[in-house]
């Protein structure tokens, strides 16, 4: 096991619970959750997904945190997590970064502060899932591995000054709008 981290929990608001097929999407224009797509495959989330509320990502949207929890939660739940990791990925709309992150209320998680603190296994099939998800959709993702602590730190915080400047890596004006 690792140090702890001083730093606070983020707060993560869920889309999409662990175990579901259904890929929900937040519309920020309107303030609701829609069903985008059910998944082309036979695989499911692997951890509930969602976002952090504020921050902007490369991709214009905001930044994307999966969170082990031992039981799926729901879409709008908002949950405290503890960053681990991140899973460094590109898909069709550029990089795509997916902080991991465990669930700080649940007292299984309390000794997990780093990705060593986790499965081998755990992380293959998240990265599986990664590489897979949208194969059936012709849809090319390209999953690099995993980074630290330290640099999931580090792209939280960037994606939260992007979020209160309002541009997105290139210093073009974005924010998270309506779906589709």
């Amino acid at each position: 096991m690792t140090e702890r981290t001083a730093r606070d929990p983020i707060e993560v608001t869920v889309e999409i619970p662990s175990g579901s097929r259904n890929k929900y999407e937040y519309d920020h224009a309107r303030h609701r959750f829609v069903l985008d797509r059910v998944l082309y495959s036979s695989v499911h989330y692997p951890c509930d997904y969602g976002f952090i509320e504020g921050s902007l990502a490369d991709d214009g949207d905001p930044l994307d945190v999966l969170v082990i929890i031992s039981e799926p939660t729901f879409a709008g739940c908002v949950v405290r997590a503890r960053p681990v990791g991140v899973l460094d990925m590109k898909d069709d709309k550029g990089h795509d970064y997916k902080i991991l992150a465990v669930a700080n209320d649940d007292p299984r998680w309390d000794q997990t502060d780093a990705l060593e603190d986790l499965s081998p296994h755990r992380l293959r099939e998240i990265e599986n899932f990664f590489r897979t998800y949208k194969e059936l959709e012709g849809r090319q993702t390209d999953v690099s591995g995993w980074l630290g602590l330290e640099d999931a730190w580090r792209i939280i915080d960037s994606a939260l000054e992007a979020g209160v400047r309002g541009t997105d890596s290139e210093g073009e004006a974005a924010s998270p709008g309506t779906w589709r």
